[in-house]
């Protein structure tokens, strides 16, 4: 008899063209991200041509108002964006699924206090929190990734607490619980393990919102502080200088091109793992 060894992994004969174009985005800004420095034509500091100098052979992109390369300033600006992106996420899933986990396998005031605050951190809109929080700690980059974590653990914390109150009700855990197993055992061994899909998922899709949200901390001064090479202070020096237009495109095409390819990316995920898209 044949056995099978067939992965819960997406195929590659069904890969989707979204998710292939997603997955070569991703992976373009991903060797931009270590290569920077060897992609990059000219130091994303270094005023090497005349200042608010159009497009060109010399300058793709153009350049600045010092003077600076655009297009190697957008290029090392993937070295800040991208693992600000990872840090938070990965941080706030840790943070919140675990506060979730708790919350739903206990029950109780438990339940009461973790849940109570994540209804307080949700009831404020995400962008004005953020900037708030960012406000009280002084611009910079680690402030704002303090911020946006504490604008992002309270939806992974929901979403695991939903996850957990519907997987312990089902019956291979009533058949542990009645065995004997203790409940660190039940709730990593039996309840988790089936609880990661929806979580993954987000975090794939908010990925690209957390570079968006950096770069709108970033623009109105709250982020990333001159002259770090960063999309959203990129952007922020385009607006002020409204007829060079070339200095904000390339950091608006980075974070539009980068937040399509993990939406799209997080959109196969779900249609492959969500039986109902099937």
């Amino acid at each position: 008899m044949a056995i099978s060894t067939t992965l819960p992994v997406l195929r590659v004969n069904r890969i989707s063209v979204p998710l292939a174009i997603g997955l070569l985005v991703v992976l373009f800004w991903l060797i931009a991200t270590f290569l920077a420095p060897a992609l990059s034509p000219f130091d994303p500091l270094d005023m090497v041509a005349r200042r608010l100098q159009p497009p060109s052979w010399q300058h793709w992109l153009g350049t600045d108002a010092l003077g600076r390369d655009v297009l190697s300033r957008t290029l090392f600006g993937a070295r800040h964006s991208l693992p600000i992106a990872v840090v938070v996420v990965g941080i706030a899933v840790s943070v919140g699924a675990m506060l979730g986990a708790i919350a739903g396998y206990l029950g109780g005031w438990t339940d009461a206090v973790i849940m109570r605050l994540v209804d307080v951190t949700l009831s404020f809109p995400p962008m004005l929190l953020a900037m708030a929080v960012a406000a009280s700690l002084g611009p910079g980059l680690g402030n704002a990734t303090v911020a946006m974590v504490i604008v992002w653990w309270p939806v992974y914390a929901r979403l695991m607490r939903a996850q957990v109150l519907e997987v312990r009700e089902r019956e291979h855990v009533e058949a542990a619980v009645a065995a004997g197993a203790g409940r660190p055992r039940i709730l990593l061994k039996h309840i988790l393990p089936l609880c990661w899909t929806p979580v993954l998922i987000s975090a794939t899709m908010d990925l690209g919102q957390v570079i968006l949200l950096a770069a709108s901390l970033s623009f109105i001064g709250l982020g990333a502080t001159p002259p770090t090479p960063e999309w959203g202070s990129m952007i922020s020096e385009g607006a002020s200088q409204f007829y060079s237009w070339w200095i904000a495109l390339g950091p608006g095409m980075a974070i539009l091109t980068i937040v399509l390819g993990f939406n799209f990316i997080g959109d196969a995920f779900h249609d492959h793992f969500d039986p109902r898209s099937k």
